[in-house]
C-alpha cells in the first residue's frame, strides 16, 4: 500500500523510509507526484502544521497520508526558531543561513545554550486522524560540525554525546532523533489501529 510523505525533504524521506521499511506501506514524497501543491504552513504549532500538510495532500491524492512538522527549541531564545525553524533567515532561507543566524542569536548569550529538538508526526486517511510527538534534549554549540543531517544537525549536540547530529550515523540518529521517536510512536499507533499489517 502506498503512503504519501507529505515533504519534498530528502533528508526526512530517508530517515521516514528506514522507520517504514518493516510495514506493509510503501513510503513515496511529494517530488514522486505528478503535482507538487503549494503548501501555506500557517498553524501556530508543530501539530497544526503537521495537521495542515496531511489533509491538504490528502485532499488532492484521496491517499493515506503521514506528516510532520519539527523544529528547533533555544531555551535562551524563548523557544524560537520553533515553527519557523526552516525560515528563520527568511522565506528562502537555506540551511548555512538558519545556522548563521542561530550562532548570531546566541553569540552574545552565556553557554551553553540549551536546546530541544522537537516534532509531531501525523497520519491521515480521510477518516483516521492520528498523532505522536518526539523531543531530543542537547544543546547549541558555537561551531557547525558533521557533513550528515540536515538543518541545525550540525550545531545541536544530543545530550549524553559528544558527537553533533551531523556527525552519527544515519542508523543512529534513527535511534535517537525527535522525528525517529515521532514517527517511530506512530508506527505503533498506526498498528494498533489497524492501518498497516506487519
Amino acid at each position: 500500500m502506498e503512503i504519501i510523505f507529505a515533504t519534498g525533504n530528502k533528508g526526512k524521506l530517508k530517515e521516514v523510509k528506514a522507520i517504514f521499511q518493516d510495514t506493509s506501506h510503501k513510503v513515496i514524497s511529494l517530488k514522486e507526484l505528478t503535482v507538487i501543491p503549494e503548501i501555506v504552513e500557517d498553524g501556530l504549532t508543530f501539530e497544526e502544521n503537521a495537521r495542515i500538510k496531511a489533509v491538504t495532500i490528502y485532499d488532492l491524492f484521496r491517499k493515506p497520508v503521514i506528516a510532520d512538522d519539527s523544529g528547533l527549541s533555544v531555551d535562551q531564545l524563548q523557544g524560537a526558531p520553533g515553527v519557523y525553524s526552516a525560515r528563520y533567515a527568511g522565506e528562502n532561507a537555506t540551511d548555512l543561513d538558519n545556522n548563521k543566524k542561530l550562532l548570531r542569536e546566541l553569540q552574545n548569550l552565556p553557554e551553553p545554550h540549551p536546546a530541544s529538538f522537537i516534532c509531531c508526526a501525523v497520519f491521515y486517511d480521510g477518516c483516521t486522524y492520528l498523532k505522536a510527538f518526539g523531543e531530543i534534549p542537547g544543546r547549541i554549540i558555537g561551531e557547525p560540525r558533521g557533513e550528515h543531517g540536515f538543518g541545525y544537525d550540525p550545531l545541536f549536540l544530543p545530550e549524553g554525546y559528544d558527537k553533533t547530529m551531523a556527525e552519527i550515523s544515519l542508523d543512529e540518529k534513527n535511534k535517537i532523533s525527535h522525528r525517529a521517536k515521532a514517527f517511530n510512536l506512530l508506527k505503533d499507533i498506526m498498528r494498533r489501529d489497524g492501518k498497516y499489517e506487519t
